[in-house]
């Protein structure tokens, strides 16, 4: 794994919106520190890296990053009470058939 995608997955989860401007940043530039693609590794573990809402639109540039890989990150229908990103990731991969799913199907 490259460090700097290593670096952001060690600083874990994106911070909710209640989180300094200073934090927000810091973050938005580990994730413009990330060349695309990313392995497949890489897109596993950036999954982890989802915190509780959007983070100001954060989360959408961590979800297109993640969506370079080269397969879906997410091979399995997440859990009902998952973050609601894993939700999302899932439901853009059953959209564009990258996954099985019975409701696309």
């Amino acid at each position: 794994m490259r460090p700097e995608v290593q670096a952001f997955v060690t600083d874990g989860p994106l911070p909710d919106r209640d989180a300094g401007e200073d934090e927000i940043d810091r973050r938005v530039r580990q994730l413009e520190a990330i060349t695309r693609p990313v392995t497949a590794e890489e897109a596993g573990a950036l999954v982890g890296c989802f915190g509780p809402d959007d983070c100001y639109g954060v989360a959408w540039t961590l979800l297109h990053l993640i969506e370079t890989g080269p397969n879906p990150a997410l091979t399995d229908r997440p859990a009902p009470n998952a973050n609601e990103w894993h939700h999302t990731l899932w439901r853009r991969a059953a959209n564009a058939w990258l996954v099985a799913d019975e409701t696309t199907a």
